[in-house]
């Protein structure tokens, strides 16, 4: 009993993945949640998802063969698992997220759109996760974040109160780097040991602040409903992607 338990304990340790591991575990926790009646996944819809080009950022072009690998490479280390059909010809694959951490469904939504998107704003990232999970306002998303960001999950370049900063997640390999330019530190610093501003009218000052901060949540705002609809849209082209899967396996299946 003790073993397994310290074998837990190391599994839940993990903080770095391979780019396609990111990538196959980002696809199936999209399809868990936004398609649930084709999930578990094939080999082959694990390798369309990944390869799929709405809300992808690189585009990929992995092979099954190069899928497969990953996904056992994933299953080694307990966040993949194999499901056998019914009828046992064709195997297919869950991914174990639950169960080896205590996240919550909207940090789990982060961190989807994190490992397949990368960098973006906290407006692009409410837009997108909320196609999976319900999440309202940014404040929400911030204190979901916040979690993340507490235990190192995830990064910013900036204190997630501002306006216009951008997060990622922070799974990279050390050999990728890609934690350089995410440096809060100056965000962070207290505020008496910054440099004094040019003193100016203090009206003028704070109606100018206050007429540029409703600007900048007008356009966010805008910014997150656009981005909305086109997830809703790209959601849409993923059910139709897996609907023709669905039928080729079906077909494959029929030999026809």
């Amino acid at each position: 009993m003790n073993d397994a338990t310290q074998e837990d304990k190391e599994l839940l340790q993990i903080s770095e993945l391979s780019r396609p591991q990111r990538r196959v575990l980002g696809v199936l926790l999209e399809k868990a949640f936004t398609t649930p009646d084709q999930y578990p996944l094939t080999l082959k819809a694990v390798t369309t998802g990944c390869n799929q080009k709405s809300n992808r950022d690189p585009i990929s072009n992995y092979s099954e063969t190069q899928v497969y690998e990953t996904l056992e490479s994933l299953r080694e280390i307990g966040l993949v698992a194999v499901i056998h059909s019914d009828s046992g010809r064709t195997e297919r694959y869950r991914h174990y997220m639950r169960h080896r951490f205590n996240f919550t469904e909207p940090q789990l939504a982060i961190l989807t759109e994190l490992w397949l998107r990368g960098r973006q704003t906290m407006g692009e990232l409410r837009g997108r996760a909320s196609r999976m999970v319900p999440i309202e306002t940014l404040e929400q998303l911030r204190a979901e974040f916040k979690g993340l960001l507490d235990q190192k999950y995830v990064q910013s370049n900036g204190s997630i109160e501002r306006r216009g900063i951008e997060v990622d997640h922070n799974w990279y390999k050390e050999s990728e780097g890609k934690a350089l330019g995410f440096d809060s530190s100056a965000d962070s610093e207290p505020e008496e040991t910054r440099p004094a501003p040019t003193p100016a009218p203090v009206a003028t000052v704070n109606n100018a602040s206050s007429d540029l901060g409703a600007l900048q949540e007008a356009v966010e705002r805008l910014q997150s409903d656009n981005q909305q609809l086109s997830q809703q849209v790209a959601s849409m082209a993923d059910v139709v992607e897996q609907l023709q899967q669905q039928l080729a396996d079906l077909k494959q299946e029929l030999g026809s």
